[in-house]
């Protein structure tokens, strides 16, 4: 049974990751940190974009004073359901990495449920390369980063890769696997 609406999130969210981006192999490093639990997930249940801000400053903090962590996701439960607001809120968190000296040792991706590729239809499946449960900012520490592509040939592949898998299964199928995630979570 699940607690609250914490557990959930972060429940839902794993589960995404193991049944959508490691076993499409969206992203080769996943399975790694997954399965190592190096993993750390922050949900964030406000709306309030200045505390949204801070909640991505404390987790840049928490992966400073923790290296037991590789990466972070930081999930939004209550905030950013519009598509548009979540593009407004990856151009300040960007800009406020800039602006803490964060350039060159954190970068973020982000997935939303609703994203959408400016070249591409919204109906195109390939929007699911970063379609998630949740509105969310993938911390990712530049260092681990570099010596995981050390190991991996072609990574400028990986993009057209996840295009074919995701063309190939088509957008109805990509929305079951992401609608999954929000039944009964495994993980």
């Amino acid at each position: 049974m699940i607690d609250n609406a914490h557990d959930l999130c972060i429940r839902q969210t794993r589960s995404w990751l193991k049944t959508v981006i490691i076993d499409l192999n969206f992203c080769p490093f996943a399975h790694r940190v997954f399965e190592n639990e190096t993993i750390h997930y922050q949900h964030v249940d406000n709306s309030d974009i200045e505390y949204c801000l801070r909640a991505l400053i404390d987790e840049c903090l928490q992966l400073d004073s923790n290296d037991v962590f590789e990466t972070s996701l930081l999930i939004f439960s209550q905030a950013f359901s519009s598509f548009d607001d979540f593009l407004d809120l990856i151009a300040m968190a960007n800009t406020l990495l800039i602006d803490r000296g964060y350039e060159g040792i954190y970068q973020l991706a982000h997935f939303h449920p609703d994203y959408h590729f400016a070249d591409v239809t919204k109906d195109d499946a390939a929007n699911y390369t970063n379609r998630s449960p949740w509105p969310m900012l993938h911390i990712i520490r530049e260092s681990s980063l570099e010596q995981a592509l050390k190991h991996y040939p072609d990574p400028e592949t990986i993009p057209e890769h996840n295009i074919k898998v995701t063309r190939a299964k088509g957008s109805k199928e990509m929305q079951t696997l992401l609608d999954a995630c929000y039944k009964q979570p495994e993980y």
